[in-house]
């Protein structure tokens, strides 16, 4: 993409306006039901190191921008391109605020969205992000651990923020409270070798414990036999979660913010902390590889 001037071109004018910076609202090109929002460091139009990805995804309130905003400073100085899809409610006509969260919703695959999106934008700004950093918080952090051990091998890091409900990787309950159908319903194996290899962040506050929104019952949409056996509270669950991701052998860093309810963007130094000291390592691996 080209640098805008005052002599630029209406369309090299909006491209810096627009594609660049806080940028506007996307449709997913192969299903525009979906759409994203992004930030793009100006400094990718320059020649330098290539910018990683980050994908961060929304709760249910689905507050993309603020999303894309509060990690805007964070990818400037560490070149990151910020990536922040948005997963509307009731995309099957009945008002369902919650589909994206267990990864499949009729003929939907929000994980395969996801990817696409990203294939999207490869495209269109020429980058070449084959994995990327996932974050998610509440209905994102449901999202952002069930891609994660489904798609390990695209995910470089991921922050699982407070969900309210967890997948746990035991192979003798389905899906979404274990995971012994994942075959059947998304013809994918758990690759547990390959989720060891990703360094994953749980984070919640310790004042999180609303159990309203949270608690299962018999005849709701998603209610099955476990539903409520994690724990009672999103820091009971999600220290369930953690339990299961070290017993098959992923590290967990457990982040448990002190006076903190449910409230992503009182987590967000914690949360781009871990992506940064992440990042170091990861490119003085890559720096050595070439060395």
């Amino acid at each position: 993409m080209s640098v805008a001037t005052a002599e630029a071109t209406p369309e090299l004018r909006g491209e810096n306006m627009y594609d660049l910076g806080h940028t506007t609202i996307f449709s997913c090109h192969k299903d525009p039901r979906f759409s994203f929002c992004m930030y793009v460091p100006r400094s990718v139009q320059q020649a330098g190191p290539a910018p990683e990805l980050v994908v961060a995804v929304h709760g249910t309130g689905r507050t993309i921008t603020e999303y894309r905003d509060a990690f805007s400073h964070f990818a400037r100085w560490n070149n990151c391109v910020i990536l922040c899809p948005l997963f509307p409610v009731g995309v099957q006509g009945d008002d369902n605020r919650n589909g994206y969260k267990y990864i499949s919703e009729g003929d939907i695959r929000y994980d395969l969205v996801v990817l696409d999106i990203v294939e999207q934008i490869n495209q269109r700004y020429g980058f070449n992000f084959k994995d990327f950093g996932l974050f998610g918080f509440s209905g994102g952090g449901h999202f952002t651990h069930r891609f994660t051990m489904l798609h390990p091998s695209r995910v470089w890091a991921a922050s699982v923020g407070a969900p309210g409900s967890v997948t746990l990787l035991d192979p003798k309950q389905d899906w979404w409270v274990g995971t012994g159908n994942v075959a059947e319903l998304f013809g994918i194996e758990i690759d547990l070798d390959a989720l060891a290899r990703v360094p994953v962040q749980m984070i919640v506050g310790d004042a999180d414990t609303e159990t309203w929104e949270i608690t299962h019952k018999p005849g709701g949409r998603h209610w099955m036999e476990g539903a409520n056996d994690a724990g009672r509270t999103r820091p009971e669950r999600l220290d369930t979660l953690r339990r299961s991701f070290e017993a098959a052998g992923v590290k967990v860093r457990f982040d448990v913010v002190p006076g903190v309810s449910h409230r992503w963007e009182d987590c967000i130094d914690q949360i781009t902390d871990f992506f940064s000291d992440v990042l170091v390592q990861r490119r003085a691996s890559a720096r050595a590889q070439i060395g």
